[in-house]
């Protein structure tokens, strides 16, 4: 019958879009014909509003503790600004990555510089995650979106990504270190991959691919990522905000009423002289 009346059956999008409005219409206008006949049109309506509200706040409070329902942006790795890939590890320090200079001898070679970058890695208490933990596989597949499709310093299987290593991103402030349900502050959290170009191989019709061998004659790159936290609950936080707030007023205007019903009832407002 909706297809007939309306005429728009060719045209999923839209007939889903009415759907929807004439379910939600049909339900809410269900509740206030029904309040509406029992208290009145002006209570009906108060109360209908008030009950919507509520749940409302009730819903998007659950939305906003669990960073479920309507969310924002998802937390993701993103470039470091200015320098995000640097290209020689004995540049680390110029691009603010490492405090102290990388010394290494003059004939050192890429594989060496590598190891002694490393070394000051971990001075400098940056973390190296190990394989199977499960932050390395988020950040190294950003960076390889980073550095294929953004950076393009690199296409699939041009490189091979070797170590990453993690620092920062505490929060504040924290009671003790299990308490720390109001540590709503973070500090800034980086990451930083260290992948190297790979030999070119041939491939052959028929054949499994080859094993993939680094090029020791060229320098190991390193990408420098920040956490981007997101807005994956900020949605529900305007949602239970607003909706607390008109719940708030309609709840107000319910107890006023309340109030001068009362008042009639009793006299106080129109007394009669005997």
């Amino acid at each position: 019958m909706l297809s007939s009346l309306l005429a728009i059956s060719w045209e999923p999008q839209i007939h889903g879009i009415v759907v929807v409005l004439i379910a939600v219409t049909v339900l809410m206008g269900s509740v206030y014909l029904i309040l509406g006949t029992n208290l009145g049109a002006r209570l009906g309506i108060l109360i209908a509003l008030a009950g919507l509200f509520g749940w409302m706040l009730v819903m998007s409070s659950i939305w906003w503790v669990y960073g479920i329902g309507l969310k924002g942006r998802e937390p993701t790795w993103k470039p470091a600004a200015p320098i995000s890939i640097i290209r020689d590890g004995t540049y680390l320090n110029r691009a603010g990555v490492l405090d102290a200079p990388i010394r290494v001898s003059s004939g050192a070679t890429p594989t060496e510089v590598a190891q002694t970058v490393e070394k000051q890695l971990e001075v400098e208490k940056w973390v190296r995650l190990d394989d199977a933990n499960p932050r390395r596989g988020q950040a190294a597949a950003s960076a390889d979106d980073i550095i294929q499709n953004k950076a393009k310093e690199f296409a699939a299987g041009e490189y091979l990504t070797l170590s990453v290593y993690d620092r920062g991103g505490e929060r504040t402030p924290k009671i003790n270190k299990t308490l720390d349900f109001i540590a709503f502050f973070h500090a800034p959290h980086y990451a930083l991959v260290e992948f190297a170009p790979l030999l070119p191989q041939r491939s052959e019709p028929g054949r499994a691919p080859a094993k993939p061998v680094i090029d020791n004659s060229q320098p190991h790159r390193y990408l420098v990522m920040v956490r981007d936290l997101g807005s994956r609950r900020q949605p529900a936080m305007f949602i239970s905000l607003g909706s607390g707030l008109i719940f708030g007023i309609l709840c107000l205007l319910l107890h006023r009423r309340d109030r001068y019903v009362l008042a009639n009832a009793t006299g106080e407002l129109n007394s009669a002289k005997v």
